[in-house]
């Protein structure tokens, strides 16, 4: 029987070599540990990371966990790989990504009302940058696709969990009366803890990890 620090120590190999966020059921199936044993251990080792103020901290994503650089650090590493991939989100991305996020699951007939205009192209391109996922069909005459948000979304704008999205009133309200300005927003390294309808920055998938 492997020893607690033998399974911790493995789920750092693990995490670094994996790269994307690892899944605590994985883990846990490959020492046949419970999910609970599994989960306390990543979070003792999240705890110590911490505690020591290191480089690199552990994040959580849902039931999952990923090594990544500690935010502070940003401004170095920037400079480091200088020059930095800018990746860009459309106006239209921000808006259907935020209704997504705080509707959800919504169908794109809802999407659509909120914000007035076909929501079609843009809906194909946040699947394919991974940012939302058909999660089912709604009972309604029909029966329309449900869209969500993906752990891409919550890993790359800094949630654990979609619980941890900003609250806001009426996010109808906020859709339709946002002035648009037409231009792309970019996002970088820049980690924040809330999305604006008007203005997004987020990681890059450089090495945070």
């Amino acid at each position: 029987m492997n020893s607690k620090k033998t399974i911790k120590s493995a789920f750092e190999s693990m995490m670094y070599i994996w790269g994307e966020p690892l899944e605590v059921k994985a883990a846990a199936d490959i020492f046949n540990i419970s999910i609970e044993d599994a989960e306390k251990y990543f979070l003792e080792l999240q705890e110590e990371y911490e505690q020591e103020g290191r480089g690199i901290v552990i994040r959580q994503v849902n039931k999952a966990f990923q090594f990544v650089t500690r935010p502070e650090n940003a401004e170095f590493i920037e400079k480091l790989c200088t020059p930095v991939k800018v990746k860009r989100l459309s106006q239209s991305a921000l808006e259907v990504l935020a209704i997504i996020a705080y509707k959800q699951p919504v169908t794109k007939g809802e999407i659509d009302a909120i914000r007035g205009v076909k929501s079609d192209r843009v809906i194909d391109g946040l699947m394919k940058k991974d940012l939302i996922v058909i999660k089912g069909k709604s009972n309604g005459i029909g029966r329309p696709l449900l869209y969500g948000t993906t752990d891409a979304f919550l890993k790359n704008f800094g949630f654990t969990t979609i619980k941890d999205l900003p609250e806001i009133d009426d996010i109808e309200n906020a859709i339709s009366t946002e002035t648009a300005n037409g231009n792309d927003v970019v996002y970088d390294d820049v980690e924040k803890s809330q999305i604006s309808i008007d203005e997004v920055e987020y990681e890059s998938e450089k090495r945070e990890e």
